[in-house]
């Protein structure tokens, strides 16, 4: 059966055990430990959140008004107020969680998308695939702002979705010629805390090229075919296309 384009969150609001709580608590890990324990997150955004996911409902919040803060990617009493009354605004308990509802009246489709999956018991995704995309957008993106190596990881997993491509993480990786990192030995490098946490932002749903399956640099891309792809977004050096 085919993957699902993002990591399943878990059904319930409780916070995280295992692998993930440690990534987020900056805990050092093995590569091991990433291998052999399941990557887990929550289902709902709330108080004490924090990451990419955040930034993204701050940022809508604020084009529309609700939130007066920094887009800091902080779930503060701020953002809990904003969302409050945004669910107020549109007839929804006022509670100031982010869950399925509020997700969807934001737009934010991609991640409802990723708390469906979940409840169908689609969580696919596991701690190993988290360590290797990291390291990809370690090798690939570290010189990049922190959207632009999300993006990266998200053309990973849109290629993992895509039938045009394997259907793994480490497939899509390791596919010939596929990336530079991999064949120039950088994948190998240890990935830093960034790198961890924009692999766990891409894999919780943030996806800031909006389903692209390529990229490349164009001041030193040099096959012409990748020219002639469709032009999604542009972020940092990178060029973003389907």
């Amino acid at each position: 059966m085919k993957k699902a384009l993002r990591i399943g969150l878990a059904t319930t609001a409780i916070a995280a055990v295992s692998c993930a709580t440690a990534i987020f608590n900056n805990t050092a890990l093995t590569s091991e430990d990433y291998a052999s324990t399941p990557f887990v997150q929550t289902a709902v955004l709330k108080q004490g959140a924090s990451g990419g996911e955040v930034k993204e409902l701050q940022r809508r919040l604020k084009d529309w008004g609700y939130y007066k803060g920094a887009v800091d990617g902080i779930y503060g009493k701020g953002t809990v107020e904003a969302v409050k009354a945004f669910q107020r605004k549109n007839g929804l308990t006022a509670d100031g969680v982010a869950g399925i509802e509020t997700y969807k009246a934001l737009g934010m489709n991609d991640s409802v998308k990723v708390l469906e999956n979940d409840k169908k018991g689609n969580s696919n995704y596991t701690s190993s695939d988290l360590y290797l995309l990291a390291k990809c957008i370690y090798a690939e993106a570290r010189g990049e702002s922190y959207t632009g190596q999300v993006a990266v990881g998200a053309v990973i997993l849109n290629r993992v979705a895509s039938p045009s491509f394997p259907n793994t993480v480490a497939g899509v990786i390791y596919q010939k010629n596929a990336f530079t990192a991999v064949s120039d030995g950088q994948i190998n490098l240890e990935p830093n805390q960034t790198a961890m946490n924009a692999a766990s932002d891409a894999l919780n749903g943030w996806d800031p090229t909006y389903g692209c399956i390529y990229y490349y640099n164009p001041a030193v891309a040099t096959s012409s075919w990748i020219f002639s792809r469709q032009t999604v977004t542009t972020i940092g050096k990178h060029v973003f296309a389907i």
